[in-house]
């Protein structure tokens, strides 16, 4: 059932449904009619015992008149002592009551079923009645309902099953209508690729589910486009920043080819190719990094970490790069404890020391707050802070304030700050002081495990 299209699934499904519409209906029509008929009948052997009782009581015989058809109704009158005293046509003189009915009716008046009268051998339908002394006793036979019923019965066969059938019809057009705008979005998401990553969907104006369809599809169409505008420019960006560190070490090894004439400058050359393999390095291991944690699998190995010893091996990784910049890096104690990755809390706060040496004043320092129910790890610096408009897009990848900020950076250092504090389930933020930037990271109280 499951591989049929769609609009036969739904037509079947309708047709179903309109099958047990129409049997239950048809049952209810039949079953009230057949109510109706029976109560008719009451009715009429009713009335016709009333219309009888003047003459019974009168003992005059029983008119074959209009009172009683032949064939289809007949009358008794049975006296006090059971037997018949008149009776029509074609009954004979047997009772048609037996001893305990002609006690009940003798009683109050009352119905009864036969399934035979003696000269008739059909169903009847009786209404005895006393009169006097006497009983009266009124039938008729149930032909002609039986006969109503069955024609009725069927027309409702015939009618039933051509009703189905134009239901059906026109639920399979219904359905092949409301599914336009399916196969419409199906033909035009066919054609949409990486050459068109702008095209949307058609959105029907209906209101209904399909247009809250449409338009989901289309917003998921315009998220893909954005991963995929972002995608390329991280090759593009990453294949720009990769071509500069390549060409400089294929420049220093040429150069140490052609013109190294001693040892003192093949060594030259050769530190320097060194420090181009050492930016490769860097930049290959942060991509891997961004990568990562773009696929969702950047692990975080989260315990508790004293900040006063986590500052402590900062200062010690960075201490080479602020002797060579001639700048100062202090941290202020805490005394606090954050639960996090060490290595990877150490890595962030390595880049933000960085960033600030390369780009800042001449003093760095790390501190440490608590706020909000965050632990925050700040950085800051006295320089001249980030460029204006420069903030909103200070995580992005491959984004540098070249305006104000100038060094050799790839661009993705604050985005790797924004990588891992997003794994610690946390933040990274960024912000002007007075005098110099202050950038830091917000850790829950309570780091995600991993």
């Amino acid at each position: 059932m499951s591989r049929l299209p769609i609009r036969l699934r739904v037509t079947a499904a309708f047709a179903l449904a309109m099958a047990a519409v129409l049997a239950g209906t048809a049952l209810f029509l039949y079953l009230r009619l057949g109510s109706h008929l029976a109560t008719a009948l009451d009715r009429e052997l009713r009335v016709r015992a009333q219309d009888l009782a003047a003459v019974a009581a009168a003992g005059r015989a029983l008119p074959a008149s209009r009172l009683v058809e032949h064939g289809e109704s007949y009358a008794q009158v049975i006296g006090p002592d059971g037997h018949v005293v008149d009776a029509t046509a074609p009954l004979g003189g047997r009772a048609l009551l037996d001893p305990s009915q002609l006690s009940r009716a003798r009683r109050r008046p009352a119905y009864f079923d036969k399934s035979s009268v003696p000269g008739l051998n059909e169903p009847s339908r009786l209404f005895a009645t006393a009169v006097g002394r006497r009983l009266l006793v009124v039938g008729a036979t149930k032909q002609d309902r039986a006969e109503t019923l069955a024609a009725f019965r069927n027309e409702l066969l015939i009618a039933g099953p051509l009703a189905l059938l134009l239901a059906s019809a026109a639920g399979y057009l219904l359905a092949g209508l409301a599914l336009r705008p399916v196969e419409s979005m199906r033909r035009r998401a066919a054609t949409i690729s990486a050459e068109t990553p702008h095209d949307r969907l058609p959105v029907p104006p209906t209101g209904d589910e399909l247009e809250r369809l449409g338009l989901t599809l289309n917003e998921m169409l315009a998220r893909l486009e954005a991963g995929l505008e972002r995608e390329r420019g991280f090759v593009a960006d990453a294949g720009h920043e990769l071509r500069a560190p390549l060409a400089a070490l294929r420049t220093e090894l040429e150069l140490a080819l052609r013109q190294g004439g001693s040892v003192a400058e093949l060594r030259e050359a050769i530190g320097r190719a060194g420090q181009e393999v050492e930016r490769l390095s860097r930049l290959a291991e942060d991509l891997l990094l961004i990568a990562r944690s773009d696929r969702g699998s950047l692990p975080v190995r989260v315990e508790p970490v004293a900040i006063d010893e986590l500052f402590a091996s900062v200062l010690r990784r960075v201490d080479w790069h602020a002797q060579a910049e001639r700048k100062r890096v202090r941290a202020v104690p805490s005394g606090a404890t954050v639960s996090g990755d060490r290595l990877r809390l150490e890595q962030a706060l390595v880049n933000l020391v960085d960033n600030a040496l390369r780009y800042g004043g001449a003093s760095v320092t790390l501190g440490a707050a608590v706020r909000n129910g965050s632990a925050e790890l700040h950085v800051t610096d006295d320089g001249a802070g980030f460029p204006p408009g420069f903030l909103d897009r200070a995580f992005e990848r491959f984004s540098r304030g070249d305006t104000a900020r100038r060094g050799g950076g790839a661009g993705l250092g604050l985005a790797i700050v924004q990588t891992i504090a997003e794994a610690h389930g946390g933040s990274a933020h960024a912000a002007n002081r007075e005098r110099g930037a202050d950038v830091w990271i917000a850790l829950p109280v309570d780091a995600p495990g991993s």
